[in-house]
């Protein structure tokens, strides 16, 4: 009798064990996943900074989109071509990241990064100079600046809409030491903040007082 109560405390007792450990196992996997909230904040993003973008460009005349405050500025329609050139970037190293192994060291690497992007991003306080694979030619018609930005970001859209994978888990690093590592979730997110970024651009452009009337 005694035997018998040992092996069913042996076998309860592996049973919570096994169960406590796959709930363990579970939670860790959808810590590495965009939450629910994670999903519909990118998704929001992407969607409002490309309307916004379309919308500051559609409108204008030639003579607008080609204003420059001086001639080492852009013009709205290379900011907006610069957009485009940055998303393709942005969304490569998602890829990259998502290519390389998880990073054991994701959680103490990437801590508070999503907020300080979020943060540093949207303001033009501090200025920085594009790497020179991004930095727009002005040879785009406005045409086809509009149907890159439309295809790029339907592309990233359906990304973030579908993606199931631990993007939080997977890192890739960033050139500026300020960001360092980023993990695949953050540099999804760095397209919308970027764009939202040079949309501020777009509109300091537009309120320089010699921007042409029509």
């Amino acid at each position: 009798m005694l035997n018998k109560i040992k092996l069913l405390t042996l076998l309860i007792t592996a049973v919570l064990v096994a169960s406590i450990s796959s709930s363990a196992m579970a939670q860790g996997a959808q810590e590495t996943k965009m939450s629910t909230e994670d999903r519909a904040k990118v998704i929001r993003l992407l969607n409002e900074s490309n309307k916004q973008t379309l919308a500051s460009i559609e409108g204008l005349s030639s003579e607008q989109l080609h204003f420059k405050a001086a001639p080492e500025k852009w013009s709205v329609l290379e900011v907006a071509e610069h957009i485009l050139m940055a998303e393709g970037l942005l969304f490569s190293q998602v890829e990259s990241a998502i290519a390389a192994k998880p990073n054991p060291d994701w959680q103490e690497k990437t801590k508070g990064k999503t907020e300080f992007l979020e943060k540093v991003m949207v303001s033009r306080d501090r200025k920085a100079s594009a790497p020179e694979s991004i930095v727009p030619s002005g040879k785009l018609t406005r045409d086809e600046v509009i149907s890159g930005l439309k295809a790029a970001r339907a592309k990233t859209l359906k990304f973030a809409e579908t993606t199931d994978l631990p993007l939080k888990a997977h890192t890739a690093e960033h050139p500026f030491p300020v960001f360092n590592t980023l993990n695949a979730y953050q540099w999804l997110i760095y397209v919308p903040l970027h764009n939202i970024r040079h949309n501020q651009q777009i509109d300091e452009v537009k309120a320089n007082p010699n921007f042409p009337k029509k």
